[in-house]
């Protein structure tokens, strides 16, 4: 990484460490909360709440909440008596703490990226849809995840997935984690968001229901901590998740922003929407067939807290991770990373369950990935561990073309404009 001098008067950027964990597994819930819940580093994923044997780590899953809080009066907020006695299961679940990300790339991937790997280790890049088309119109996008989970249920790959759905009836647009086991229920939860859902808390309703082979389906901030629970050897809690599906995501929003700039701003209210989409913009459609736009910088100030310093866009850690990035809005950007993945998706198209483009068919798709991953990987602090922000240098900006002489001629007409171009500021700001 490269170290830029600082402005005079200004304290010189601290270099960055690169120490990975050696010996016994000693560190447990006052490190935990030291180094990652109260540094801004925690973004709630929840792993350490199920991973906890004592049951003493609580969590809100909700507004205000979002992160992981200790229960026990004994040590007060910042110990646990049971890591004074030895239990480290906290420490080991989290994957934002000390050198999370080699661990789990040398788990799943027998090696470390390398800097140049900005959006994490891969196999290929693909552009996919589901060939069923009521998958298809369900799913967001391409619809890939949905189809990807009835087709493992099929498969007998596993009997259930943790994913996120809405309470209710829909219409307060509150996400809640979930167990879906059958096509129906993968269907009755497809779609995006926006506000976050901790889906590893919906681990709990499924081993109660017997399941023992679980999809997970979540950001880079969840699909990050099977594969170092693996590698910390945390123990039965992470065995049961046989399959990983990580979602392209810079950012979600707290659940304020439906009603102080949804509805506040332009009158739509949350029980009115029908499905929502980022496109460079906040796209929304209503159940009265309306669709509207909302800008994206008018989105940031409802920005989720714990998302902040997310190192993570193409959640690297997953076995196939997806996101609507690009110019083909049916079908889904598509990075399959472990050979489990690469397994799952050439079964998928010799059965015919998915179509498949070469993602070299959309290049500001590949770059737009690449432009999103880099602007996560800065968010992470420089004074934590080094390793999520290694990257190459940024590419050289295009110098801006001269402005024509006045008596060079007429401009030439927008039909002669060439198509395309770099992603948009506001490109770089979405969470497909």
């Amino acid at each position: 990484m490269t170290v830029t001098e600082a402005p005079a008067g200004d304290a010189p950027a601290p270099e960055p460490y690169f120490t990975r964990e050696a010996g016994r597994w000693t560190h447990q819930w006052k490190e935990l909360y030291e180094e990652v819940i109260t540094t801004g580093l925690c973004t709630g994923c929840s792993a350490c709440v199920i991973s906890c044997p004592h049951d003493v780590i609580g969590y809100e899953h909700q507004e205000g909440g979002y992160k992981p809080f200790h229960l026990e009066d004994e040590l007060g907020a910042s110990d646990c008596i049971h890591g004074q006695k030895g239990c480290t299961s906290c420490t080991r679940a989290c994957p934002r703490f000390r050198d999370w990300e080699p661990t789990a790339d040398e788990h799943l991937f027998g090696r470390d990226r390398e800097t140049e790997e900005i959006h994490g280790i891969a196999e290929q890049v693909l552009l996919v849809r589901a060939s069923d088309d009521h998958v298809h119109q369900t799913g967001q996008d391409g619809g890939l995840v949905s189809a990807i989970l009835i087709w493992l249920l099929d498969e007998g790959y596993i009997d259930g997935a943790l994913v996120s759905g809405l309470e209710g009836d829909g219409s307060t647009w509150k996400a809640k984690p979930m167990v879906a086991t059958t096509k129906d229920e993968v269907l009755a939860t497809a779609g995006s968001r926006y506000t976050y859902s901790a889906n590893w808390l919906a681990y709990d309703e499924a081993r109660e229901k017997g399941l023992e082979n679980l999809a997970l389906v979540g950001m880079g901030c969840q699909t990050s901590a099977s594969p170092v629970m693996w590698a910390r050897k945390i123990g039965k809690v992470g065995k049961p998740i046989k399959f990983n599906i990580g979602l392209l995501c810079s950012k979600t929003f707290d659940d304020r922003i439906f009603d102080e700039l949804f509805d506040a701003k332009y009158g739509i209210k949350r029980e009115t929407i029908k499905k929502m989409n980022i496109k460079g913009v906040f796209q929304i459609w209503t159940h009265d067939d309306e669709y509207h736009e909302v800008p994206l910088k008018e989105c940031h100030a409802w920005t989720r807290e714990g998302c902040m310093q997310c190192p993570d866009f193409a959640a690297e850690h997953a076995d196939i991770s997806t996101g609507g990035i690009g110019k083909f809005n049916d079908h889904t950007l598509t990075v399959v990373r472990t050979e489990l993945g690469r397994e799952v998706i050439t079964r998928m198209i010799k059965a015919g369950v998915i179509e498949v483009k070469p993602a070299e068919e959309d290049p500001a798709a590949l770059a737009l990935m690449d432009r999103l991953s880099r602007v996560s990987r800065n968010r992470w602090p420089d004074t934590a561990i080094g390793f999520p922000k290694r990257m190459p240098p940024p590419p050289p900006k295009k110098k801006k073309a001269a402005a024509p002489a006045a008596d060079a001629g007429p401009k030439p007409a927008p039909s002669d404009q060439p198509e395309g171009g770099e992603p948009t500021k506001a490109d770089a700001d979405l969470k497909p």
